[in-house]
């Protein structure tokens, strides 16, 4: 895998630190700048053109929500998660609306983290298990489908999920996907946070009910 450059933007000095050191732990990822301004992130993302950017959502000069609308209508190639102390529903939606691909809030795991990252260079939506509950509920409130909770899952999550229902053991899944034993668990795990369901006869039985494998297992 080639590396992830990212650029990182937070006003506040401290949690910027921290959040650099964290994803200097990640393998492929690389931290190409900082900032803690809304105009110079931008600045910063014409001229480096990295591949992610971690926006928060509230910034002097321009907030998070305006500069990932800019930064998506001048350069979509690089792709951006919004960082947020924020769960209400009205941010979410705003920043799923700006164009952001993932909306991170700051009491994630490390593991979420790398999972936003790597989602988001991949084009795939990520929200924190606790946004997820949101969103859910907000679509159950809407009237959905019942293939509905699949589109909150990432693609990876979506494999995982119908090997897991197919019966496949996490030694086997890790190998078919040519991944470690702690990765599957770690995307079991925050797919189960996502849809809200503790058990593994659940998960099969939404796989089952969406159509995701056939309904003879």
């Amino acid at each position: 895998m080639s590396t992830i450059r990212v650029l990182l933007a937070d006003d506040h000095a401290l949690v910027r630190n921290g959040i650099r050191m964290l994803l200097q732990r990640i393998d492929n990822v690389e931290v190409i700048a900082e900032t803690g301004d809304g105009h110079q992130a931008l600045a910063l993302v014409e001229s480096l053109r990295p591949d992610v950017a971690l926006i928060d959502i509230s910034m002097p000069g321009m907030n998070g929500i305006e500069t990932v609308a800019r930064i998506r209508a001048r350069f979509p190639e690089t792709r951006t998660v919004i960082l947020s102390m924020h769960a209400e529903e009205e941010f979410v939606s705003q920043a799923l609306k700006s164009g952001a691909l993932g909306y991170l809030l700051k009491d994630a795991t490390p593991a979420e983290l790398e999972l936003a990252i790597k989602a988001a260079v991949h084009g795939e939506i990520y929200l924190s298990p606790r946004i997820s509950g949101i969103v859910v509920e907000k679509y159950v409130r809407l009237g959905g489908t019942d293939t509905g909770p699949l589109h909150l899952l990432t693609d990876r999550q979506r494999e995982v999920l119908r090997l897991l229902a197919e019966g496949h053991s996490t030694k086997q899944i890790a190998a078919h996907l040519g991944v470690s034993i702690k990765t599957v668990e770690t995307h079991r795990a925050m797919l189960m946070d996502r849809l809200g369901i503790r058990e593994l006869a659940g998960l099969v039985r939404l796989a089952v009910r969406t159509g995701l494998v056939p309904g003879d297992r």
